[in-house]
């Protein structure tokens, strides 16, 4: 048995021996984390099986809740025990020595095991490969996990592929010390894929530090795994063959926003929805398959794939972007304002979309709610509103992310929906979305919802914007056999007249026109002015600092100036700067951290930059970003050459601004106009 690592472990916090099964339990579920050549694993089977002859597999009690496998392949572990346990009788004699006999004295003489298949994140560059299966086995007596991969022969039978077998040991030294070990019996044969095995110094160096890592981390997660509510297998599948099929639209990315970022991350989120409606049309008996509207639809790219994929739908947003005329006329997108209200309903609509929908978030389950009792959405919450304006956080427990998550849940419990949450892969920090897709209500309360969701977004405002005989709500004299026609039900009398045909007559949608308001849109000469009056501020600010630089064996003092708080350095300006100033996004400090070159904020206090405490660039920058310093490099004036009383700290050699005008280098850098997704 050849040891490949070990790795000491202290545990102050009790949270040994379990954090160790927590930590295996990780690697069982979601290899993904550790190994990014791995897309996930699907959960098979799971169960107990006998340490002695004889005696099926029997499914743990858990088996029926999914690990983050997805619901699938939880209801497979549970309905594969049989299938476990005749596994386990082919391979069980197939066992090396060295991992024989489990179990021990006054244990029962039973093992735990789970049957997985590895599912890699990339397209194979030849044939198809048969998947990668393994049997891991627990034995929580001795604290080891055993992995077997498993092999099928031309007549269906498995065998153990022994090269390959590697187990995690947990072992308690003494006190608070342990060690977590990972022991290949067969090291000199073992065979590295470079994708569900790498090779033995990756296990012994990346993966038994992450093991040692999760074994004592005690800090839960405040979101559930990734794809919890769908099948990884099937997951896989469907985004490697989007990838591939709409690779082409990174190459021709008319936007000024990142192709890479923006079109996987869209090709990520239609392959999660084509697979969740999928699994809807099987639950529901449904054989067409849905229509959708994305509201607030962005470049309009998903809009595109989902039509592509045959779900008709379409998308609208405030503003028309460049890449919607690359679509054709099959992809529907439309530029339009959206107000919540009666003329925004889409009563023959299957589901509603919210991808980074801003405003509209809290909106699209009330949307949902009131256009009909069939009507399911899908929101990706990233920034934070409310129905009226910037969400306010009123909790200081949880992060603003997880109390806003929150709370656009409970819009959604408000308006009847089962609320659920899953965690997507796509390359955002913002990953977390909320599914409504069956309510808690007969059709025949939709009238008592209606009324629960006016009375829920009229106790949200901050401020009344409506008069006692105008309610935020849903007008049903017009539309009563639009929120619930499938009820034929509709509201007393007496609320008839009442409601408008907008729900918030505050409610401010996005601009047609984004405003480029973080102080780039300034007048060049009033922003010269404001640098050169703070600079002076500092300069003469009393008593001054200043630098020494050896330099050739001469004692150089070049004046550093003062530091200022930002309110002390507004104090000074004169009142029509401030007020040009306030109505930028930042202000003062926008402006001083955008002219970087002459100013330093930290902590709130203004600084002169001095140029020779900077750091020298690491020879690790990404070539791009090393090209396009070189390229930069004098192609603007020296402010300290210009202005500074002492001149520049820097010699012209080694300054990357030009002292003076005959250093000056044109510039090749392409400025980019700031542009919103």
């Amino acid at each position: 048995m050849g040891v490949v690592g070990t790795a000491a472990v202290r545990d102050g916090g009790a949270a040994l021996p379990h954090g160790f099964w927590a930590a295996a339990r990780v690697w069982l579920e979601k290899p993904q984390v550790a190994n990014r050549r791995l897309c996930g694993a699907a959960i098979e089977a799971e169960g107990t099986v006998p340490l002695g002859e004889g005696g099926e597999a029997s499914p743990p009690a858990a088996a029926a809740s999914p690990h983050g496998g997805g619901r699938r392949e939880g209801r497979a572990a549970s309905a594969g025990a049989a299938e476990l346990g005749r596994l386990w009788r082919e391979v069980r004699g197939q066992l090396p020595p060295p991992l024989t006999p489990w179990g021990g004295p006054g244990r029962r003489s039973e093992l735990r095991a789970v049957l997985r298949t590895l599912l890699p994140r990339g397209r194979p560059v030849g044939p198809p490969a048969p998947p990668t299966r393994e049997l891991a086995v627990q034995d929580v007596y001795n604290g080891t996990v055993t992995f077997l991969p498993l092999e099928e022969n031309s007549e269906g039978d498995y065998q153990v592929k022994k090269c390959n077998i590697y187990q995690i040991q947990l072992t308690h030294i003494k006190d608070e010390e342990w060690s977590v070990s990972i022991v290949a019996p067969f090291p000199e044969d073992w065979f590295s894929d470079g994708i569900a095995y790498p090779k033995l110094a990756w296990l012994g160096n990346e993966l038994l530090s992450k093991l040692a890592k999760w074994s004592v981390e005690q800090k839960p997660s405040e979101f559930k795994s990734t794809l919890s509510l769908i099948s990884v297998a099937k997951y896989s599948k469907v985004y490697q063959d989007l990838k591939e099929k709409y690779k082409e639209m990174v190459k021709v990315w008319p936007e000024v926003t990142d192709p890479e970022k923006f079109v996987y991350e869209d090709v990520a989120i239609a392959a999660y929805l084509l697979i969740l409606w999928e699994e809807e049309r099987k639950e529901k008996g449904l054989t067409g398959k849905q229509s959708f509207v994305d509201l607030g639809c962005g470049n309009g790219l998903l809009v595109h794939i989902l039509n592509n994929e045959g779900h008709s739908g379409r998308g609208i947003d405030v503003r028309r972007r460049k890449i919607w005329d690359m679509y054709g006329p099959e992809t529907r997108l439309e530029e339009s304002t959206i107000m919540p209200g009666d003329s925004h309903l889409f009563p023959d609509t299957d589901w509603l979309i919210g991808n980074h929908s801003d405003e509209l978030t809290p909106w699209i389950p009330v949307i949902a709610a009131r256009s009909s009792y069939s009507c399911c959405y899908f929101v990706l919450p990233c920034c934070f509103f409310d129905f009226h304006g910037k969400y306010s956080r009123r909790q200081s427990k949880k992060t603003q992310y997880r109390e806003y998550l929150d709370f656009v849940a409970q819009v959604g419990f408000v308006c009847g929906f089962h609320v659920e949450e899953d965690c997507l892969r796509i390359p955002s920090t913002k990953r977390v979305c909320l599914i409504g897709k069956n309510r808690t209500y007969p059709p025949t309360e939709c009238a008592l919802i209606d009324k629960q969701i006016t009375q829920y977004i009229n106790n949200r405002q901050t401020c009344a914007v409506v008069t006692c005989d105008r309610r935020v709500g849903f007008k049903p004299k017009d539309q009563s056999d639009v929120v619930c026609k499938e009820a034929g039900s509709e509201l007393p009398e007496n609320e008839t007249d009442t409601a408008g045909t907008i729900w918030m007559p505050g409610f401010q949608p996005r601009e047609k026109v984004e405003q480029i308001r973080n102080c780039a849109s300034l007048p060049q000469d009033f922003v010269d002015d404001v640098v050169l009056n703070v600079a002076n501020l500092l300069l003469n600010a009393t008593p001054q600092k200043s630098c020494s630089n050896m330099c050739g064996g001469n004692m150089d003092t070049w004046n550093q100036g003062e530091s200022l708080s930002l309110k002390e350095v507004a104090e000074h300006l004169n009142k029509e700067t401030l007020k040009r100033l306030k109505s930028e996004y930042g202000g003062l400090q926008t402006l001083l951290k955008n002219n970087h070159q002459v100013f330093e904020v930290l902590n709130g206090r203004v600084h002169i930059r001095d140029w020779r405490k900077e750091k020298p660039s690491k020879k690790t920058k990404p070539e791009v970003k090393r090209r396009l310093s070189a390229e930069a490099f004098k192609t603007r004036l020296c402010w300290f050459f210009i202005h500074h009383p002492d001149g520049c700290s820097l010699p012209s050699e080694s300054c990357p601004y030009a002292h003076g005008t005959e250093e000056l280098r044109q510039s090749r850098v392409i400025k980019k106009k700031k542009h919103i997704q």
